[in-house]
């Protein structure tokens, strides 16, 4: 059986072994995961397989158990259907600029426009607090070849040039992927 398991809340040392441990007791493993703190704030999402006659409940509960040891916020667990190997990002995007409301707003919508899929999206906030600096990097996916890429390097630049941000899409390298 696979399922998404999520978990947020207050960072700490000892959030994953407790969460591991519980899904090892249980004679699952971890397939796919993505963690990350952000302020402070532990997030994590994983795709687990735990044997078909696990029951996602008693899962649940027990991941409930180790969430409230750690002091998270919320733990779920959810069942998925089948594992469909999503789309491989083709590109990368970083956005750099002074750092200003609806940046991220304005780069997905454009991206979706173009039916381009985000696989990867981390944002930063650095430089100084009189001067913040937004630094945006995406992995996408961007569908057809020729014009249709061009087509969504040419939207990127110009959102860049509308709103004063800088804008760079490199194609990756399926060689060194």
């Amino acid at each position: 059986m696979n399922l998404a398991v999520t978990a947020i809340g207050r960072d700490r040392p000892g959030i994953v072994a407790g969460i591991t441990a519980v899904l090892l007791e249980m004679d699952g493993n971890v397939d796919d995961s993505q963690m990350s703190i952000l302020h402070g704030q532990f997030a994590v999402m994983l795709i687990v397989s735990v044997p078909d006659d696990a029951s996602s409940d008693e899962l649940s509960a027990r991941l409930d158990e180790a969430g409230r040891e750690f002091g998270l916020a919320a733990i779920t667990v959810s069942p998925i259907e089948s594992l469909e190997r999503g789309p491989q990002a083709t590109h990368v995007l970083t956005v750099y600029g002074a750092d200003k409301p609806g940046i991220v707003h304005g780069v997905a919508e454009n991206l979706a426009a173009r039916q381009v899929n985000i696989t990867d999206l981390r944002t930063r906030r650095t430089g100084t607090e009189n001067e913040p600096v937004y630094t945006l990097m995406m992995e996408l996916a961007i569908p057809g070849e020729g014009s249709a890429r061009a087509d969504t390097a040419t939207a990127l630049n110009n959102y860049g040039a509308d709103h004063d941000v800088e804008v760079n899409l490199t194609e990756l390298d399926a060689q060194s992927l």
